[in-house]
Formats: C-alpha cells, structure tokens, sequence
C-alpha cells in the first residue's frame, strides 16, 4: 500500500507544479509619461500649441503622449512600431484633459519574457466649462493583443477604482473596442 502512497503524493506534487507553471500571475510594470523617458519629438507654442513625444514602454513598446489644444492623449507603438491611436479625447472626453504621470501595464512572464495584456493610464478631464479647474479623473483600460491595441474600458471615479480597472485589464484581451 506504500507504493501507491508515493505514487499519488508524487502525482499530487507534479499537477500542483504545473498548475503553478501554467497560472503564471498577471502583475503591473509601471512607466513614466513625463520627465527624462520620454523623448520631444515635436512641439509649437504657436496658437493653442501642440506637443509630440515618445515615452519609454515596456518591451520594445512606447507610448507617444501628444497634445493639442490642451487635451491630451496617447498612440500606442508596437514593437514594430506599428501605430495604435487611442484617441482619449473622442473615446473618452472632449474636454481639456492631461494625462497621469504614469502609466500601469498589465503583464504577464511567459517564459523569460514579460508580455505585455493590457495597460492603464489615468485620464483627467475639465468637464464643466463652468468650472474649468473641477476635474474628473478617469482610468482608462486598453487591451493589448498581437492584432489590436484600444480601449475596452472607462472606470469613473469610485472606491476601489484601481483595483476595478486591473480587474478590467486582466479581461480586456477577449473585450471588443470602444
């Protein structure tokens, strides 16, 4: 009867080693979108100005941070530098609006390599002309596959809205765009 026990606390061991290999966790790498990773492109001050810069990624991923008319948004590029607009000032508001200071990739290792599923970027926006200093904060959720890169979901301001939009993010891979 002793074999079987060794046989089936090894077989035991074994399915919980490869549940644990196969369930990799999804966690969050952080990257800046300001200060000395992100990299002008192009800027004028001339009538509203406008602004163009690129912004270190994770991965061979950037983020280019555009601005104009004091609203801001985000072009995802790909590792092959294929461009993937976000559009932030149609999809999520029109109103004057700048980005968070960083930005929240939800990533998962596979193998030696970190890939990247979705990412999360706070969006805050001057909805009422009335007051034009009261912003709405928003996390924005873009999913992040082999054939697009776009929004899946707004998270407006609530309790626990942080851990809401990594909920978001980790699902945002079989979400359809905005």
């Amino acid at each position: 009867m002793q074999p079987y026990l060794v046989i089936l606390t090894t077989a035991l061991f074994l399915s919980l080693s490869f549940t644990s290999q196969a369930a990799d966790p999804i966690t969050s790498v952080y990257t800046a979108l300001d200060g000395a990773t992100c990299k002008t492109l192009e800027s004028s001050e001339e009538g509203g100005g406008w602004y163009k810069g690129r912004c270190n990624g994770i991965n061979a991923y950037k983020l280019l941070v555009m601005e104009s008319d004091l609203r801001q948004t985000i072009t995802v590029l790909d590792p092959k530098q294929k461009e993937f607009p976000l559009e932030l000032w149609s999809t999520v508001s029109s109103g004057f609006s700048s980005l968070g200071a960083k930005a929240e990739w939800r990533v998962k290792k596979q193998g030696n390599k970190t890939q990247p599923l979705a990412l999360i970027v706070r969006f805050n926006v001057s909805e009422n002309p009335e007051q034009p200093e009261k912003n709405t904060s928003y996390l924005v959720v873009s999913k992040i596959t082999a054939q697009q890169i776009c929004v899946t979901d707004i998270v407006k301001p609530q309790a626990k809205a942080n851990e809401l939009a990594r909920k978001l993010a980790d699902q945002a891979g079989a979400k359809a765009c905005k």
